[in-house]
């Protein structure tokens, strides 16, 4: 009932996943990840354990094809559930069991994977995956809500849309940038927006976030404000009102 993308940026290590279900706030389970190590999306007749478990091992060394063989094995429900996932060096395993309702698969490419089922044809991970590659000069995060969007334009979900969700992690365990729009007539639209707002502010303050590299993060504000400023003024000098519902801030 979903279909989700995993993938690893070659060149900055990050992970991202993205996915859109005609199921309510689809993004509170389907997506795992750890930063700098590996990304996870569980999914058909869910299991969040298996997500949990995978992420929890892969960041511990194990690689994808052994933990999704693990879990396939020790699964009496296997046949039901569909997971797919990228580790640290970008190696990629999935199951789609004989048992996800048609139309299910997945399918691959260098450092991203696609996977759905209840979908209205292949085409749909086809399409998201191609859109994927084809846009490898976006950032992670837009190259994602693309690919999705073109896997939407395919058909999607066979029984429509209802919520959708984008989680990118750099280097940490708490997300860089995670977005759900958990009940929607147009989700992916809505991250589409919901991205847009996180870049007034959000996104400056998550990036002065402490690190495991930098324990301490940023401790001064006069940067973060300065870069608040900038966004805001780049904006309305392109004459671009703020997408957000919240009040604007008096300068």
């Amino acid at each position: 009932m979903t279909y989700s993308i995993v993938a690893r940026d070659a060149e900055t290590g990050h992970h991202g996943v993205a996915v859109a279900s005609r199921f309510f706030a689809v993004g509170a389970l389907v997506p795992h990840l750890r930063g700098g190590r590996c990304a996870v999306a569980t999914q058909a007749f869910v299991s969040p354990v298996w997500g949990i478990e995978a992420a929890d091992r892969m960041a511990a060394g194990e690689t994808a094809a052994d933990v999704v063989a693990d879990l396939v094995a020790r699964d009496a429900g296997q046949a039901i559930r569909q997971i797919h996932m990228i580790d640290a060096q970008g190696n990629i395993a999935a199951h789609t069991g004989e048992d996800c309702v048609e139309w299910c698969g997945d399918v691959a490419g260098d450092g991203v994977s696609v996977a759905g089922n209840m979908l209205a044809g292949p085409a749909v991970i086809a399409d998201t995956l191609a859109a994927y590659e084809q846009h490898l000069h976006l950032p992670l995060a837009e190259r994602l809500m693309t690919a999705m969007e073109a896997g939407q334009t395919a058909g999607g979900d066979k029984r429509g849309t209802q919520s959708a969700a984008l989680v990118i992690h750099r280097t940490e365990d708490y997300p860089w940038l995670s977005l759900r729009a958990d009940d929607h007539p147009d989700p992916l639209e809505e991250l589409r927006r919901l991205y847009d707002v996180a870049h007034e502010r959000f996104i400056h303050v998550a990036d002065a976030m402490p690190t495991r590299g930098n324990f301490s993060g940023t401790t001064e504000r006069t940067g973060i404000d300065a870069a608040i400023r900038a966004a805001d003024d780049r904006r309305r000098a392109e004459g671009r009102a703020s997408r957000s519902f919240a009040t604007e801030l008096q300068s």
